[in-house]
């Protein structure tokens, strides 16, 4: 591991730091390069997740997708957490934290709000950005790629009647350019530009395929970095503006993202899936879709109502702490690995 990578937390909180002060003293600039979007996709921000997660697509060879088959429990574990645990955990924590424990400290007009942005977040798995963290914790790249597949082509069926039971509405218009541009931006074309680039390496053999994966792990991290300082630079002014609101809305935030990626990381171990599917089972599980988050709640509540600045709450919070996930799974890799060898013995002595 380079020094650059072992410091990757030192990194991440200088680049919040610089892009909450850039965002504050310069608006006008962040204010331009977040509007370049299509259909409320920043295209700055999908160029800089193309850096970040085409090396780690160029890992995978389509050919040995079959052996996905073998972590089936895996899939069967995220699925659960994505979508019978996770929105209506947020539901729950939505409730107890915005709208009663910390209620006295917030707009009371706005708490709904609050709660309906929180639901709209957690009720759409992560797509692209699960790569890195996936890719970061040495996770199984089939595994990951075919999990996102799935989240997608469910989230198109699901997300609607989902979002509609927990907000009570009869009706949620879902932000289908914003959907299916996203999955197109951030799966489609760079899972087809990994493969033709992979084919292209692998003809001048695998050292040549080594030498350019080597130049390449840099250049992601360094874009996962400059993506943090736009996100934060975008947020720049209404984090200076309303610390207090964006740090209890981050609460709720919190909590779910480590229960669900304990919970998962702790059914993956109960059984019996290996750690390479296990560790970016929990990240998937605890990760979120904020595009389409921040784009359902602008159409159904507005630009500046509640609900979007939860969304964009969920944005702030998604970096810094997946890394904090991704160090936890890779700091437990030797208690998780620990019960596979005695399930493994049991077996073998069972056999015996």
């Amino acid at each position: 591991m380079s020094i650059f990578e072992r410091y990757l937390t030192l990194w991440v909180a200088l680049c919040i730091v610089v892009g909450v002060a850039l965002g504050h003293v310069m608006p006008g600039l962040f204010g331009a390069v977040a509007a370049a979007e299509v259909a409320k996709v920043n295209l700055p921000v999908a160029m800089l997740i193309w850096l970040m997660i085409v090396p780690m697509l160029l890992k995978i060879d389509f050919g040995s997708l079959g052996q996905v088959r073998e972590h089936w429990r895996g899939v069967g574990v995220t699925l659960f957490i994505n979508w019978a645990v996770k929105p209506f955990s947020m539901a729950l924590l939505g409730s107890f934290f915005i709208g009663h424990l910390f209620a006295p400290w917030l707009p009371s007009g706005q708490i709904p709000s609050y709660i309906a942005g929180l639901i709209l977040l957690a009720a759409a798995p992560c797509t692209a950005m699960v790569f890195v963290w996936s890719n970061l914790c040495e996770g199984e790249p089939h595994y990951t790629l075919s999990q996102v597949a799935l989240n997608d082509v469910i989230m198109v069926f699901l997300f609607a009647p989902l979002v509609g039971l927990l907000l009570g509405v009869a009706s949620i218009s879902v932000p289908w350019d914003t959907l299916l541009l996203s999955v197109l931006l951030y799966i489609v074309v760079p899972v087809i530009i990994a493969q033709l680039w992979r084919k292209m390496l692998l003809r001048g053999g695998d050292a040549s395929f080594n030498r350019v994966m080597r130049m390449l792990q840099p250049l992601s991290l360094v874009a996962l970095l400059a993506t943090l300082v736009l996100l934060f630079g975008f947020q720049g002014e209404q984090i200076v503006r309303q610390p207090g609101v964006i740090a209890i809305l981050a609460v709720p935030i919190l909590v779910q993202v480590y229960l669900n990626a304990g919970l998962a990381y702790w059914l993956s171990r109960r059984f019996g899936v290996a750690w390479c599917v296990a560790a970016p089972a929990a990240l998937i599980g605890a990760s979120n879709f904020f595009e389409l988050a921040v784009a359902a709640a602008i159409s159904l509540f507005g630009l500046d109502s509640g609900a979007a600045l939860a969304t964009v709450v969920g944005v702030l919070v998604e970096v810094p702490v997946m890394l904090s996930v991704v160090r936890i799974v890779k700091a437990t890799r030797g208690w998780y690995e620990a019960s596979e060898r005695r399930s493994e013995a049991t077996v073998v002595e069972t056999r015996s």
